[in-house]
């Protein structure tokens, strides 16, 4: 058991070095669960590409219309109050949105005075316990201080994996470059690896088999894969006999999940029965709980 302290007010990146896996979909979910159970949930889009932003219906907070202003300099820069910016999204979550400009900000950070702890400084210790439960913190997909920002604003990593060409070095990369290099500065906790948007059979050579068998026999990597996705060595003995019985591992795809990105909401809030709704509800509980529990 790690010393970790269950259902503390906690902030958690997500994010893994490569576009495309899945990360923002994600976040918006894990998001919204945690909203759903806790009431107070905080969703932080740090991508410069604005896509949480984007799907979620804030065009104009994203091109600075709304405000007239690059809000997410105004808090991380000139340290203003990031209460002003923040809008709502569904019951018991909230968005501080992404900006066009964001690159900007990030360059600023390079230059600015302890420019790693600006958002823990100016964001997260300011709302996290306070005015939220959960702040969740969609990453940009590549090194830089606005990733640098988010791990050390949050101390912990949930990082999506998508079954297509590229997972083992997304995977790789992250942990390498990400969770690594930053332990190398302060403690940064995996909470959880994610296989999402899995649609084929893993009884065959499949790439859903291959990254879910790359998960689970991974030791380092396999004690944090959610329950949801788990299988074991006798599971894949069963799976390869044709005796396992159980439901299909992993986030799987559903049109619902795609539906809801295009009409601007959360799965909750477009499929209240999706069957995938439970798997982010477990991601919920590993959040409030600080880890994977077998």
């Amino acid at each position: 058991m790690s010393d970790v302290q269950a259902n503390e007010p906690r902030a958690v990146s997500v994010g893994v070095l490569k576009g495309g896996f899945g990360k923002t979909t994600t976040a918006i979910n894990l998001a919204r669960e945690l909203g759903h159970r806790n009431e107070r949930a905080l969703l932080v889009d740090l991508d410069d590409n604005g896509h949480m932003t984007l799907i979620l219906g804030h065009d104009d907070a994203y091109s600075g219309d709304r405000w007239g202003t690059n809000h997410a300099a105004d808090v991380l820069l000139d340290g203003e109050d990031p209460q002003q910016y923040i809008t709502s999204v569904a019951d018991g979550l909230d968005l501080f949105p992404s900006h066009v400009e964001l690159e900007d900000v990030q360059s600023g950070l390079k230059e600015a005075t302890m420019g790693t702890t600006r958002l823990k400084q100016e964001l997260v210790d300011e709302l996290l316990g306070e005015a939220y439960d959960y702040i969740v913190i969609d990453c940009p997909a590549n090194r830089g201080k606005l990733n640098d920002n988010a791990m050390y604003a949050t101390g912990n990593i949930i990082i999506p994996l998508r079954p297509e060409n590229g997972y083992e070095t997304g995977l790789t990369n992250t942990v390498q470059r990400l969770v690594m290099d930053a332990r190398e500065y302060f403690d940064l906790n995996i909470l959880s690896v994610v296989p999402t948007d899995l649609s084929t059979r893993i009884d065959q050579e499949t790439r859903d088999r291959a990254l879910l068998r790359e998960m689970t026999t991974r030791e380092a990597v396999a004690k944090h894969v959610p329950n949801f996705a788990y299988l074991s060595e006798s599971d894949w003995a069963k799976v390869d006999s044709g005796g396992y019985d159980g439901p299909l591992p992993g986030i799987r795809h559903r049109a619902a999940i795609d539906n809801a990105n295009d009409e601007g909401v959360p799965l909750r809030d477009y499929d209240s029965e999706c069957d995938q709704l439970a798997c982010y509800d477990e991601l919920a509980q590993i959040v409030e709980t600080g880890e994977v529990a077998r």
